[in-house]
């Protein structure tokens, strides 16, 4: 009898395989889109000023700024981040010997984790018990931060322990 169930569970597993391959040919993850809040440990709040993306302390009528971090996942803890939709994403862009974080108007959905120049748009998710940290993949290393400074812009350091710079973010399902 046991062998039976085994064989059994071989077909099931293949069957749910080629199933997963039917649903996604060629490897392509679902662009399953989710909105999160984010606000760094010092509790400022990602806003778009002058096409920039900066990190405040937002009161009163102005919480209506607050941008949401559009996610689309390509593997457990590896994703594309945007904002406005998922019509502006976050970027990890060399200039240079410069590292930064770039907004570009790209289509979040339209990205693929199998392109070369589609990598700088993905990000590796770390979570440390209520906080979360955000490494890029195309720049091993490199985290995202903002200032202790409120109103400056979102960054990226490869000192994420230093002190002038935050890499802990409340990363929240909206």
């Amino acid at each position: 009898m046991d062998i039976y169930i085994h064989g059994y569970l071989i077909c099931l597993l293949l069957f749910l395989f080629r199933s997963e391959t039917a649903c996604h040919p060629l490897g392509k993850r679902p662009c399953e889109m989710q909105a999160f809040r984010i606000w760094d440990v010092n509790q400022k709040i990602f806003y778009l000023r002058n096409n920039q993306l900066v990190a405040g302390y937002l009161q009163g009528p102005n919480t209506k700024l607050e941008e949401k971090i559009d996610v689309v996942p390509i593997e457990p803890h590896t994703m594309f981040l945007g904002i406005h939709g998922g019509k502006l994403c976050l970027a990890c862009v060399k200039s240079g010997d410069e590292i930064k974080l770039k907004l570009e108007a790209v289509n979040i959905t339209d990205l693929n984790q199998n392109r070369e120049q589609d990598k700088r748009f993905a990000f590796i998710r770390f979570d440390n018990g209520p906080t979360t940290s955000f490494e890029s993949a195309a720049c091993p290393g490199w985290f995202l931060c903002t200032s202790l400074e409120a109103d400056q812009p979102v960054g990226l350091t490869n000192m994420p322990t230093e002190a002038l710079k935050v890499t802990k973010f409340y990363f929240q399902q909206d």
